[in-house]
């Protein structure tokens, strides 16, 4: 193992994809990997892709890539190796015996962030029943790793008999969490039926599309806005009232993004309750990011996954000041028939976006 380097963690960014992938969207997607992990707080250092026919059932990538990474982690005083896809168990053990680092995969390495942003009791609870349904079938690894600790090269660790006890406990902690969220989604219920004389909009997209943004400029709330993926955790509702007298309120839930562990669209199912119960979707779209086509996508698929995406919606098509060549509005609005292109930070055509929102509320 290196000493310890002050600063960011140093990581290499490792995606895997078929001899037949897209290069340009596979580095993408490596960029965003990057991203994630820069909010997590490492530093990337080098990132690799490998086409493989299938990834390699014991370190994920090639053996002649293995000895590449190792030599890397060497001259670059490397600490983390993070891979874009979710590694089996065996996969991450094989790799940390012949790397000698920390390894991370996407659903990790974004629950991480989830914890640090995570705010509110039920964020928090949310978080730790994600990481727990995480580390569940992954029990017998950490068992290895700990065995080998105390017990030297050899040793296969405790008896079936332990982990299972350990599996028994972290399953009770999984039913406590989820009766715990239940708790908390009952009394949200009971808030919403509060306020159910008012049309509810919630804002939906992929993280970092300008979601809170958007939200403070109607409503002139103080979401937290930052340029980091899911700086937003916790659901905020705020009011707002047309100069019509017709009152709204608007909620804004925490980003979708690619790849997104399917536990943890479970876990946080009671905070994208505001989205489910809305009666008009704001689905956000970054047009300048040149993924944004898949992001819609990724949304459109929560979404299914949410059982909601055949709501009344409409598209956003935000940050139209980044766009280079302005034609490319009118193009956008052509292939998106239901979407109003703005810029939250310009405050170009949100005027118009709350005309089109005050339209769906005359429509019910």
């Amino acid at each position: 193992m290196h000493e310890n380097i002050q600063g960011p963690e140093r990581a290499i960014a490792i995606a895997v994809g078929k001899k037949s992938s897209n290069r340009t969207t596979a580095f993408e997607q490596l960029d965003e990997l990057e991203y994630l992990a820069n909010t997590a707080g490492a530093e990337v250092v080098e990132k690799i892709y490998q086409e493989l026919d299938s990834p390699n059932p014991a370190t994920a990538i090639g053996k002649g890539k293995v000895d590449e990474v190792k030599q890397l982690i060497e001259d670059e005083k490397i600490q983390l190796v993070i891979f874009d896809d979710e590694l089996t168990p065996s996969q991450i053990k094989n790799l940390e015996n012949e790397l000698k680092v920390k390894i991370m995969d996407r659903s990790s390495l974004i629950l991480d962030i989830f914890s640090k942003h995570a705010k509110t009791n039920e964020a928090k609870t949310q978080v730790e029943l994600a990481q727990y349904q995480y580390l569940l079938p992954r029990l017998s690894r950490m068992w290895t790793h700990l065995s080998k600790q105390f017990g030297g090269v050899g040793t296969k660790g405790p008896g079936e008999t332990q982990i299972e006890t350990d599996r028994r406990a972290i399953r009770n902690k999984i039913k406590l969490l989820k009766e715990k969220l239940e708790d908390i989604s009952v009394q949200r219920h009971e808030q919403q039926k509060k306020r159910v004389d008012f049309p509810r909009f919630a804002l939906v997209g992929y993280t970092n599309a300008g979601k809170s943004s958007i939200m403070n400029l109607i409503t002139k709330a103080d979401v937290l806005v930052e340029n980091k993926l899911f700086a937003t955790l916790d659901t905020t509702v705020r009011s707002y009232r047309f100069e019509s007298g017709k009152k709204i309120l608007i909620s804004d839930t925490v980003g979708f993004i690619r790849k997104l562990p399917a536990h943890l669209v479970a876990s946080f199912r009671s905070t994208l309750a505001e989205a489910v119960d809305s009666d008009v979707l704001l689905h956000v779209v970054d047009v300048s990011h040149p993924q944004y086509h898949e992001h819609i996508a990724t949304v459109n698929e929560t979404l299914e996954q949410l059982k909601i995406a055949q709501k009344d919606t409409i598209l956003i098509l935000n940050k139209i000041d980044l766009l280079e060549d302005v034609s490319v509005v009118k193009s956008l609005e052509m292939e998106y028939p239901n979407s109003i292109a703005v810029s939250a930070k310009r405050g170009i055509n949100i005027s118009k976006l709350l005309e089109k929102m005050e339209s769906k509320i005359s429509d019910k």
